[in-house]
């Protein structure tokens, strides 16, 4: 352990593959979010469209897990979810959330924050039938957060529903769908020499966005 601390401890790299500066930035930030993940396409970032998303209980604790960005558009993030999940309880109690993305390749990150919301019944069922057989199956099998006894006790239901849902009559349980997160502030980080990192922040208000410089 002392070891892996001191390691830690001793760990020291520059950030050197990048600037954000006020002319790089749009007045919408949902295009200079577009024009970034674009670039990590480009850069070949695995899981690039992973991104944590942080919400919190009705007494106060947060709690994060990595989740994947499935759609985007005009401010608005989706992914998708068990709705007896732990997060799905959670934002049920408190629809406010935040999600990041980091892509150490290029040395940067996002953090967004906003208000959550269900997703339409007709996206869910398109986003569900265009999954693969075994995933539509898992969601079915998934009682996601719930204690399991063992792995055996999953597997086992898992082989039941599929007896249960043929691949050709399978449909989206009505206990799993889309979240979309209603993006109302955004920050763009961009890892600079020294620790000087750029950060620019954006904040909607009455007729569209106030963007500010913020120290590192």
């Amino acid at each position: 352990m002392n070891h892996l601390n001191e390691k830690i401890f001793q760990l020291r790299q520059d950030f050197m593959k990048g600037v954000l500066s006020e002319k790089d930035i749009t007045p919408d930030p949902s295009e200079l979010f577009a024009l970034w993940l674009q670039q990590a396409v480009a850069a070949q970032i695995e899981e690039f469209q992973a991104m944590g998303l942080s919400t919190v209980s009705v007494d106060g604790k947060p709690s994060s897990r990595i989740v994947y960005l499935r759609e985007f558009d005009n401010n608005q993030f989706c992914f998708y979810t068990n709705y007896h999940s732990r997060k799905a309880e959670e934002i049920e109690n408190n629809s406010h959330a935040g999600i990041l993305f980091f892509w150490k390749e290029l040395e940067r990150q996002i953090r967004i924050e906003g208000v959550l919301e269900k997703a339409p019944t007709a996206q869910s069922d398109a986003y569900f039938d265009a999954r693969p057989y075994e995933s539509k199956v898992g969601a079915w099998a998934s009682h996601q957060s719930h204690i399991l006894s063992s792995r055996t006790e999953l597997e086992k239901r898992m082989e039941e529903l599929k007896k249960q849902h043929p691949p050709e009559t399978i449909k989206r349980p009505e206990f799993w769908g889309g979240y979309i997160l209603k993006a109302n502030y955004y920050e763009f980080w961009q890892g600079r020499k020294s620790r000087l990192h750029d950060r620019i922040s954006f904040e909607r208000n009455e007729t569209g966005w106030n963007t500010c410089r913020l120290s590192p």
